[in-house]
């Protein structure tokens, strides 16, 4: 693909590309940027989600399976010097590749039409888009079917959230702007079982995995980093469950209490074979 090289950030196609910087223009545009080898691997085997890649050479030649990825897919590559790369990129050290990517985001009516979930995390009121983004790929790992943010969590396409989830927001449908007791309703609707986590709450996990209280379709609830989920968030639950303190640690943070209890549910949810066991809603 014979594209020439880029070398102003002058250029309209840069400038526009760096304006994605902004949250008021990814969302007029709905298009954001995805930095680094791993997050255009995964966003060009997405169908229909990038739009093209920007690389230098040198790191065209070190991927080029993820080159030919992109052409054979009919995403266009264009060489890119260093200086631009770094233009459009939000890192300190750009890894030398950005794909600019469409919105991935699915409405909330597609959460259970026509699968339903067998695990959910949803964020409530995360604001910090690393946490959110290190959430949503604890959730792609632990086998979850959706992750929901709602809408007074972070952007999902903040670059922080982004870089992240490392490539996840593009394996799993992701909810964005859900209201909690919208998102509550129509997962308790489907047959899930709402599970709010919360240090002080009144269940333990170890007693609710032992007790069979994971086995069936869940979704758990995540609060802010700060303050967890206030209490009408965890009135909506069907337990508040706390994750035990087996050490001397004052607490755990989000990522690591999201990738815990996640696993948790991962591991009730599967048979002795070790495959995901099936609910139908």
């Amino acid at each position: 693909m014979a594209i020439p090289e880029l070398t102003s950030t002058r250029s309209p196609r840069v400038v526009a590309a760096r304006r994605l910087a902004k949250r008021a223009f990814r969302a007029g545009e709905r298009r954001f940027l995805a930095e680094g080898p791993q997050a255009v691997r995964e966003a060009v085997a997405r169908p229909g989600t990038a739009v093209e890649v920007y690389a230098t050479a040198e790191t065209a030649e070190r991927y080029p399976d993820i080159v030919a990825a992109a052409e054979a897919s009919g995403v266009p590559v264009l060489r890119a010097s260093a200086e631009v790369v770094a233009a459009v990129s939000q890192t300190v050290t750009p890894q030398g590749m950005v794909a600019l990517c469409r919105f991935v985001d699915v409405p909330l009516a597609e959460l259970t039409e026509p699968h339903v979930p067998d695990l959910v995390a949803v964020l409530a009121h995360v604001r910090d888009p690393g946490n959110a983004g290190t959430v949503l790929r604890a959730a792609d790992a632990a086998g979850a079917e959706a992750v929901v943010l709602t809408d007074a969590s972070v952007d999902l396409y903040n670059p922080k959230t982004v870089r992240a989830s490392v490539g996840s927001l593009f394996h799993l449908p992701v909810v964005v702007a859900a209201r909690v007791e919208d998102t509550v309703a129509r997962l308790r609707a489907a047959g899930l079982r709402i599970l709010a986590a919360d240090g002080a709450g009144a269940a333990d996990l170890d007693d609710e995995l032992d007790a069979g209280g994971l086995d069936g379709p869940t979704a758990w609830i995540f609060g802010n980093e700060a303050w967890g989920l206030p209490e009408e968030i965890r009135a909506l639950a069907d337990a508040v469950v706390r994750v035990p303190i087996h050490g001397r640690a004052e607490s755990l943070n989000l990522a690591t209490a999201a990738a815990v209890c996640l696993y948790a549910s991962a591991r009730a949810q599967r048979g002795s074979s070790g495959c995901r066991t099936k609910h139908v809603g």
